[in-house]
């Protein structure tokens, strides 16, 4: 009677583990892309810009909450990043 008990409940918290993990490869992506276009936007000269400066702050926050495993928020973080850096490659 204890193991029906206890199978729901193992099963609920693996569940809750594997969850985590929806957002794991769209962050991976999203990070990798906004470093890229930050890259082109520094060579480009766009460095100095205020939007540039909000991308590079954005994307270190979402390389943190990659390491704490935070996937949702980095990915949420890297896509306002890319937003900033397209902004930043305009001129604004």
């Amino acid at each position: 009677m204890k193991a029906w008990i206890c199978l729901p409940l193992i099963l609920l918290s693996l569940a809750g583990c594997a969850g985590k993990t929806g957002y794991r490869e769209s962050c991976g992506s999203q990070l990798d892309a906004a470093w890229h276009e930050l890259d082109l936007a520094k060579a480009e000269g766009f460095a100095g810009t205020v939007s540039y400066s909000k991308a590079l702050s954005l994307l270190t926050g979402a390389k943190t909450q990659q390491q704490f495993e935070a996937f949702e928020g980095c990915t949420a973080k890297a896509e306002k990043a890319r937003f900033y850096i397209k902004e930043s490659r305009a001129g604004r």
